[in-house]
């Protein structure tokens, strides 16, 4: 028998809202599980054929602020494997029943911090377009809004890789607990709202991504959770890009800038490791011009001025990373030092684009960073050099 063409035909069962994000879909035997980003805060979504083509819509209740996966979705009935992880709560392990809409934990990692008086708030700034940008915010529960907090602002911003509430064990231990406050921004140029949010920053657009992370900084200052003396910034790779334009543009909004294995000098990366697989990106310099001009005022490396006041930066690189190259980090740390500008640099000769080739490397370049920022931001009185 001939299948009934009427059934090939597609069926519209769920199209992300405008702040929505679809993140994957699995199928159990007689049910459709569809994972979602709402705001930047996991969700998941069970869907079940109905009669005449249609399909009945239901919400499983999983721990908000939460990043939620199915891991795995059995075909013989409609159980599902799920994990879910947050700023405080380590990698868990959940069973669902999709059938009948329950969610129970039955395994979970260890602790690697205490989060007993610890809680994760969402909030949101508006950018120089106008646009609302969110961000959360990790912290004591009885911190004081007055602008004294030793803050710690992370983002990436690029090719539409979403940031999501993940259990951070060093930054819970080594920050969190002695009282920093942790944010996570979900700028443009990430996925966070699908595909569009991403290509607002591409290319020639990408200011915009720049001015979404100065926003958020603004804001934290503007809610007094902290202040320009206590904020602190980092980022890596094309996170290091963020935080060196940061660096350039705002100096006076951080007190604190760490900038990883980053990418810095915008005109040549096509001629540096990798950097020329990444013109879909970052833009063409030597074919498009409007690319060029864009680059020119924007690069960090061309952008840094002889005799402008800085916060003194923490700038590291590998020296066998063979993504961005190690080139970005020396030449900006040459030119701070030929401008008589204060910095403090570290490069690993080994572990290619990462912290460290081992666990023992990694330890140590999260130490140099956590110091670099306690000083700089928890201490009362900042340290000679």
């Amino acid at each position: 028998m001939k299948a009934d063409p009427a059934r090939l035909r597609p069926t519209l069962i769920y199209a992300p809202a405008a702040r929505e994000a679809l993140q994957g879909a699995s199928a159990t035997k007689g049910m459709l599980i569809v994972s979602i980003l709402d705001n930047v805060r996991g969700r998941t979504l069970l869907f079940k054929p109905g009669p005449n083509g249609g399909w009945t819509r239901s919400a499983l209740d999983l721990p908000d602020n939460s990043t939620i996966g199915v891991a795995d979705a059995s075909n013989s009935d409609n159980r599902a494997l799920f994990s879910v992880t947050s700023f405080l709560t380590p990698p868990s392990q959940w069973l669902v029943d999709a059938g009948q809409g329950t969610a129970t934990k039955f395994r979970q990692q260890p602790p690697k911090f205490n989060a007993e008086n610890l809680v994760s708030q969402q909030f949101e700034a508006t950018s120089s377009d106008g646009t609302k940008v969110p961000y959360f915010v990790v912290h004591r529960g009885d911190m004081k809004f007055d602008g004294n907090n030793p803050t710690l602002l992370y983002a990436y911003g690029g090719f539409e890789v979403s940031q999501t509430p993940s259990y951070g064990a060093s930054t819970g231990k080594l920050w969190l607990e002695r009282g920093g406050v942790y944010v996570l921004a979900n700028i443009r140029g990430g996925g966070e709202f699908g595909p569009a949010w991403h290509e607002a920053g591409l290319k020639t657009k990408r200011q915009i991504v720049f001015d979404d992370f100065a926003a958020i900084g603004r804001d934290l200052v503007a809610r007094k959770i902290t202040s320009a003396r206590r904020l602190g910034i980092k980022g890596g790779s094309n996170g290091g890009l963020l935080t060196g334009v940061a660096f350039t543009q705002n100096p006076d909004l951080w007190n604190a800038v760490v900038i990883d294995i980053p990418l810095l000098d915008m005109l040549r990366i096509a001629k540096i490791a990798a950097g020329a697989s990444w013109e879909g990106e970052y833009g063409s310099v030597s074919a498009d011009p409007a690319v060029r001009k864009f680059w020119e005022k924007t690069s960090p490396y061309h952008n840094l001025v002889k005799g402008k006041k800085y916060p003194v930066p923490f700038i590291y690189t590998t020296t066998k990373d063979d993504r961005t190259g190690p080139q970005h980090a020396r030449k900006f740390a040459a030119r701070m030092e030929e401008y008589g500008l204060p910095f403090y640099y570290y490069e690993n000769t080994e572990g290619g684009h990462a912290a460290g080739a081992n666990l023992k490397q990694q330890a140590r370049t999260q130490a140099l960073q956590m110091v670099y920022l306690t000083r700089k931001l928890m201490d009362p009185v900042e340290p000679k050099r």
